[in-house]
Order: C-alpha cells, then sequence, then structure tokens
C-alpha cells in the first residue's frame, strides 16, 4: 500500500534506465466518421470494426462483458469517450521501428474501415460534430468523467469527446536527466503548440485557431502547464504536486467512485469513507498519475502530450522532432531554454493557439525558436546515427517540419485553405 511520499519517489526512481535501453512509445488518436452521413460512429459500429481488426491477431479487452478494447503483443487499442480510438504502440528502439509500427497499424485498420464506410479523420479537433451529436460508450469510468470533469474546466467534455492527440512517453536514466528533460519539454510547450496546430475547423467552420485543441486543453479541468513545471522540478517536488492534487475518481468494489472530495493525500492516510478507508495500491497511484491531464506529466517515464493529432505523412515527425533533442542532443537544447522567462514561456503558451508563429517569447516569434529547436533536433538525430534498411537515419522524418518552418504554414492552415474554398466535407477525411 502507498502511504508515504518517500513510495512514490521510489516508483519514479523504479523508472530510471540505462541510456542504451531508452525506449520511445507513440500514442495517436483518430476520429472515426460514417462515410454514409458524416456524422461520428456509434458504439456498434466501434463492436464491428474491432471484430474486423480481431482478424489481424488483436485480442478483445473486456469490461463488464463489454468490449472496449485490443491489444496485441505490447501494443493497445483503446476506446476514447466519444469513440475517437488510440493506439498506444510498443516500447521500440528508434523512430524507423515506430513509424514501421504505425504504418501496420494504418494499413490493418484501412481495411477494415473501408469494408465499414468508416472514414478516418486525423485532426486535433473534432472538425464536424457538436458536442451534443457525439455517441458514448460503454466504458464506466466515462459516465463519473461527463458528470465530474465540466465542474472545473469549462471545456473538458470538448476535451473529452472532441479532441484527439498525439503522445511520446521518453525514458530518463536518473533523476537530473528527468530534470533536464521535464523543463525542456514544459519549456517548449508553445512551440509544439505553434508547430504541431492542426485544429482550425470547428462544427464546419474556421475557429480563428490554429490549434482550438490546445486552447480546449488550457479549459479543460486537470488540464494546463503549471508554473511549477518550469522549475527544476526533481521526484520529490513532483511527488508532492501529486500527493497534493485532487482524486478523479477511485475504483472500488468493481465500481469507479467519484474522487472530486479528496486529494491523495487523504487516500494514503485512509480518509475516504465511501471506500471503507482502504489505502492506496501501485495500481491506484498508476491511475492517479494518469488522470492529471498536463501538458506533460511524469509516470515511469516521461510522456509528453501537446501535440494535434495529424495526418500519416507527419505522424512520425513529431516524435522524431523530440527524440532529436532529448536523447540525442540533451544539454545543447537544455543551455538554450534554461536561459527563457517563466513568465514570457506562460504567455507564450496561452496565447500560441491563436497566434501560432506569430507568437512572441523572449522577443522572437515561435518560427524562429521552431527552426532553432528543429536545427537541434536534427543535429541530435544525427549523433544518434540510427539506420534503416536503406542506410538513412532518423532526419528523414523531419523532412515534414522542415516544410512546414520553410513555408511558414502549419497543418491547420493547410486545412483552412482547403475548407474554405468549398467547403467539402471530404477534405477533411484522411486519403
Amino acid at each position: 500500500m502507498i502511504t508515504s511520499k518517500n513510495q512514490i519517489i521510489e516508483h519514479f526512481e523504479s523508472g530510471i534506465r540505462e541510456t542504451r535501453n531508452f525506449k520511445i512509445g507513440i500514442e495517436h488518436e483518430k476520429f472515426l466518421f460514417n462515410d454514409i452521413d458524416n456524422k461520428r460512429i456509434n458504439y456498434s459500429k466501434i463492436k464491428e470494426m474491432f471484430a474486423g481488426l480481431l482478424e489481424f491477431g488483436w485480442n478483445p479487452i473486456l469490461e463488464k462483458g463489454n468490449i472496449i478494447g485490443l491489444s496485441k503483443g505490447g501494443k493497445n487499442i483503446s476506446l476514447e469517450p466519444g469513440n475517437q480510438i488510440e493506439l498506444s504502440g510498443d516500447k521500440l528502439n528508434n523512430i524507423h521501428e515506430a513509424c514501421a509500427e504505425a504504418q501496420d497499424y494504418l494499413f490493418e485498420l484501412k481495411i477494415v474501415t473501408k469494408k465499414l464506410n468508416i472514414n478516418i479523420v486525423s485532426a486535433g479537433f473534432d472538425p464536424i460534430s457538436k458536442l451534443n451529436e457525439i455517441p458514448n460508450n460503454p466504458k464506466r469510468r466515462y459516465d463519473l468523467m461527463t458528470k465530474d470533469m465540466p465542474l472545473n474546466g469549462e471545456l473538458s467534455l470538448d476535451m473529452m469527446y472532441r479532441t484527439c492527440g498525439t503522445q511520446l512517453n521518453i525514458d530518463y536514466n536518473s533523476e537530473k536527466d528527468f530534470i533536464k528533460k521535464f523543463k525542456i519539454v514544459n519549456s517548449i510547450v508553445p512551440i509544439s503548440t505553434a508547430l504541431f496546430a492542426n485544429s482550425s475547423i470547428v462544427e464546419k467552420k474556421n475557429s480563428n485557431y490554429l490549434s482550438y485543441r490546445s486552447k480546449v486543453w488550457q479549459n479543460t479541468s486537470r488540464g494546463g502547464l503549471p508554473k511549477l513545471f518550469l522549475e527544476e522540478l526533481n521526484f520529490e517536488k513532483y511527488a508532492e504536486f501529486i500527493v497534493n492534487f485532487p482524486l478523479l475518481f477511485i475504483q472500488y468494489k468493481g465500481n469507479y467512485i467519484s474522487g472530486r472530495k479528496y486529494i491523495f493525500k487523504d487516500f494514503m492516510e485512509g480518509k475516504i469513507d465511501e471506500i471503507g478507508n482502504q489505502l492506496p495500491s501501485e495500481n491506484d497511484l498508476s491511475t492517479h498519475l494518469s488522470t492529471i491531464f498536463t501538458e506533460n506529466r511524469l509516470k515511469k517515464y516521461i510522456e509528453l502530450r501537446s501535440m494535434d493529432t495529424c495526418g500519416w505523412d507527419c505522424l512520425c515527425a513529431g516524435p522524431a522532432f523530440y527524440v532529436g533533442l532529448l536523447y540525442g542532443n540533451l544539454d545543447e537544447v537544455y543551455e538554450l531554454i534554461s536561459k527563457w522567462d517563466k513568465d514570457k514561456i506562460i504567455n507564450a503558451y496561452l496565447e500560441s493557439p491563436k497566434k501560432g508563429f506569430n507568437t512572441q517569447l523572449m522577443g522572437k516569434d515561435l518560427l524562429y525558436w521552431a527552426s532553432s529547436l528543429l536545427d537541434l533536433s536534427r543535429k541530435g538525430l544525427e549523433s544518434r546515427d540510427v539506420l534503416n534498411k536503406s542506410g538513412k537515419n532518423e532526419t528523414l522524418f523531419l523532412n515534414h517540419l522542415q516544410k512546414v518552418i520553410d513555408n511558414k504554414t502549419t497543418n491547420a492552415e493547410h486545412m483552412i485553405s482547403k475548407f474554405s474554398k468549398n467547403e467539402d466535407l471530404t477534405e477533411l477525411y484522411d486519403k
């Protein structure tokens, strides 16, 4: 049972890996629409789609007899609140492997969705549906979240039902390594928001945001970019942060109990009457860590969460960008961001969903910083020198981002341009 802050620190320490054993884990979410009426698919269609994927060797994940996901090896497909689906990839060695995994998944998904007349949309925010039009599913935690989340964040339901992101999981080899990486990934959230912006269309109109998803996450309960995260945050300080962070829910006797009246410390001290004052297990701790929805978070690895979902052509670009920075060129990147002012980072964070590259940070626009970081990432990937079968290193996955920067045009702006010309919904679907 978890009864002390030291146990939580030990939990984080247990994630320490040797550098040569560093892995990469990518998670990416997709929207699914019926071809016939451009509406989000319901749970019965999800079941058909999952049944189709079983033929590719996936295994069902059940909850109270309902299928809520699939697993195969170290990979999982999970069901999000509005029937978005998320692939949580295996722990892999490099971007070549990660991108191959994504391509295999895409191949299987496209075969099944084509048979069922389902269209895939790779965007950070649902470009078509109103909130009240989106079907739910029987995954039980979502009922409780739908009730509780809006109490402290006005766009929390939009987050649950209308957003999709790409997440990257990376390792650390010591507490000191974690401190550097965590400060970097939080400091560059505004740049990440601008560079990967891909959610401009909302309810079939230009939202006047480039990343409406990021705006939503800034107004979501349990989300945001705490100023604390821009400091030299060690395991103890992060443990202190999560101990005093409100609970979302507690799993007890097969049910989900609302945790909104309590913080994790209450749980550790056996002060929650609704569950017979029982103490949290390691599993309860993991649940708590995964229900803190900040831009980045710590588990037994660092999870980066500030990228909009993008199309298959750029899916590998975000992970490659970060791997180059964090695994290939950490010290140089840290030297760069350590000079930045925390208040200016927060200000850029708040402005970047709307202004994108035109947002100012430390006297320069985010286009300048994105270009600088891309160069540092390329340098990092070159130093890693991990080659594919054709003898090419991981820098090839940065080509998409180089085009974005050279043209000063993000995926979001492309979508505005394409959609505004004819307001054709088919422009929003993956080709």
